[in-house]
């Protein structure tokens, strides 16, 4: 199993994303306490990768993780889907055990 993944919809949003910000080396994939649950996700920009990142090139979108994340990552699967007027990154992440009532926070 690929520590990473990521659906085509959502390669193609990230890169859509990249090339109308202009600049960086690709998309943070973090986590941050936070919620209800203990931890929520993080996706940022990254101009300029740290000692410990990870780096993950998938279908040619680069996915950085910092070492300490990656722990409660392992195996994700970042989707994006539309679901009527609402459209989102989801995560799939086989290292949850529950989730918050209103969706914002996970446990592991």
């Amino acid at each position: 199993m690929a520590a990473i993944s990521m659906t085509p919809a959502a390669a193609d949003r990230v890169r859509t994303f990249l090339q109308n910000r202009g600049k960086g080396v690709g998309l943070r994939l973090g986590l941050k306490t936070s919620g209800c649950s203990g931890m929520a996700y993080v996706l940022e920009f990254v101009d300029e990768l740290n000692e410990d990142d990870e780096v993950f090139e998938i279908d040619g979108v680069n996915i950085i993780v910092d070492a300490k994340s990656l722990i409660y990552l392992q195996g994700i699967e970042l989707d994006f889907v539309k679901e009527g007027l609402n459209e989102g990154f989801k995560f799939n992440n086989p290292n949850a055990k529950g989730e918050c009532g209103c969706g914002e926070s996970f446990t592991v």
